[in-house]
């Protein structure tokens, strides 16, 4: 017997060293960002601008916690001349996004709310909310009661049914309306928006809209704050987000950089700083949920480093790693099959205010990333994404409108990860 176990016993230590290494590997991949993966995102980005498609161009990744790649190309104002750099501030428009989500859970962490209920009980605007049907022959609308109500999960996963432009009867209305005029507060705002028609019943679809805006309110209904402190005080203080607000300091004017329109024929054009910058250098009423926001690569790499990490960073705790799980997991079942533009960002589902990656790219034309990775980008081409696997943050930043229209953001991402 001991004979047996002598003979035995260095295949079992083999063995076990070959569990080892690979449960290593399992829960230890080989970095992505390599010396030839910087070569290669440099050369994308340069091409970027030496090919006349975009002004400038920054990006910052992390990976395991520290950085891993930094770099600038091009001019975050051509007609100054003054280069991008990781102190450029932008136009995050929807990146806005998350931070909201982020906000909002919070309080449900403290017990606030259900992410089922409705969303009435907390904001009664949105009680008895009517469907639209379709125009009579007088072109009057046709209207039926909401099969269900609203609730606080269809705000944070765009399933609430709020009108948008799409159907032109209730296009005219969200004109006349103008919920998202700036001298509006959040609570005038919703108030608006609670009085026109949904577009569909709660749940139906996915449909990009004001949800995220109704979250801000909710919060700020939940709280007692307006959601600008809420979101400074919980958010931005603790993680030292000195670089990430609405309203721009007028010492900061000369780090904001120019946005610039990509016309059909191909050429950039500078927006007018009147337009590009009207939102941000005055204090307007609205604070939107949705977007709004300007930032800096370094302080929004903070935001998406207490995400990987889990709801912290350093000694900070933002977010319980429940919460975060919480809203990078899919949230729309099967039975929503009308996703608006959604299928475009790749085989993704959504959660708490991000795209979240279901199912590996199926063709190479495909957005690259890896299952489990969740995301969101804003309507200047900026973009962000986590790899919870591979501990893996990245943002990219550029002022261009339309958005994307270059295919930035897929060249990036093959640049990171390989074709």
């Amino acid at each position: 017997m001991k004979r047996t176990i002598l003979v035995l016993l260095p295949v079992l230590l083999i063995v076990s060293a070959f569990q080892l290494t690979n449960s290593s590997v399992q829960y230890k991949p080989a970095p992505i960002v390599s010396a030839a993966v910087k070569d290669r995102i440099d050369a994308t980005l340069k091409r970027f601008i030496d090919s006349g498609k975009i002004v400038g161009v920054s990006a910052l990744i992390f990976e395991r916690g520290k950085e891993v790649y930094y770099n600038s190309f091009g001019l975050a104002d051509r007609e100054a001349n003054k280069p991008m750099d990781r102190n450029t501030i932008v136009r995050i428009f929807s990146m806005t996004k998350p931070v909201t989500g982020v906000a909002l859970m919070t309080l449900y962490e403290k017990g606030a709310f259900q992410l089922d209920e409705p969303l009435s009980k907390y904001a009664p605007e949105f009680a008895d909310m009517k469907v639209y049907k379709g125009v009579d022959a007088s072109g009057n609308l046709i209207l039926e009661p909401a099969k269900r109500p609203i609730t606080i999960r269809d705000i944070t996963r765009h399933t609430a049914g709020f009108a948008g432009m799409e159907i032109p009867a209730l296009a005219k209305l969200v004109k006349e309306a103008d919920y998202m005029n700036p001298a509006n507060t959040l609570s005038e705002m919703a108030k608006k928006l609670a009085g026109l028609p949904l577009a569909f019943h709660p749940g139906d679809e996915w449909s990009y809209g004001p949800c995220v805006d109704v979250q801000a309110y909710l919060v700020e209904r939940l709280s007692g704050k307006p959601f600008d402190q809420y979101i400074k005080e919980k958010i931005f203080d603790p993680l030292k987000m000195t670089n990430t607000r609405y309203v721009l300091a007028e010492s900061d004017h000369a780090r904001f950089a120019a946005l610039y329109d990509r016309s059909d024929d191909k050429t950039l054009n500078r927006v007018p700083d009147e337009r590009a910058n009207g939102f941000n250098t005055k204090n307007w009423a609205l604070k939107p949920g949705g977007w709004g926001l300007t930032s800096t690569l370094d302080d929004y790499m903070k935001f998406t480093q207490m995400l990987v990490n889990k709801g912290k960073l350093g000694k900070v705790r933002v977010l319980k790693p429940e919460t975060v799980q919480l809203m990078s997991t899919n949230h729309l079942s099967d039975t929503i099959s009308k996703r608006m533009w959604l299928p475009s960002k790749g085989r993704v589902g959504f959660g708490i205010d991000f795209a979240v990656r279901t199912q590996p790219p199926a063709t190479k034309d495909e957005n690259n990333g890896v299952v489990g990775e969740y995301f969101w980008d804003g309507a200047a081409s900026t973009m962000f994404w986590v790899d919870p696997a591979n501990e893996l943050t990245a943002v990219l930043f550029t002022q261009l409108v339309p958005f994307d229209r270059v295919k930035l953001h897929k060249s990036f991402r093959d640049a990171v990860y390989g074709e």
